[in-house]
């Protein structure tokens, strides 16, 4: 659903929010999470994890080819 890059900023956005919560029982360093998103249709979804969690991701290139700024 969504290329790399895409996650990955995501995934650096999510971090951000999550920081700025301050909140006590949080981890120091990378907070580790999945975010699932429910595309339009059944098989369209995305599954987001911290970028520590996913050191070489795999490409999948019609989600690469969906990536506008990505794919030029």
């Amino acid at each position: 659903m969504f290329s790399v890059q895409q996650k990955r900023e995501i995934a650096d956005k999510v971090q951000t929010i999550l920081r700025a919560t301050n909140h006590p029982e949080l981890p120091t360093g990378e907070i580790k999470f999945t975010l699932y998103v429910a595309g339009a249709e059944g098989w369209s979804f995305a599954s987001i994890q911290n970028n520590g969690a996913v050191p070489n991701p795999s490409v999948n290139p019609w989600n690469e080819i969906q990536d506008r700024k990505g794919g030029k």
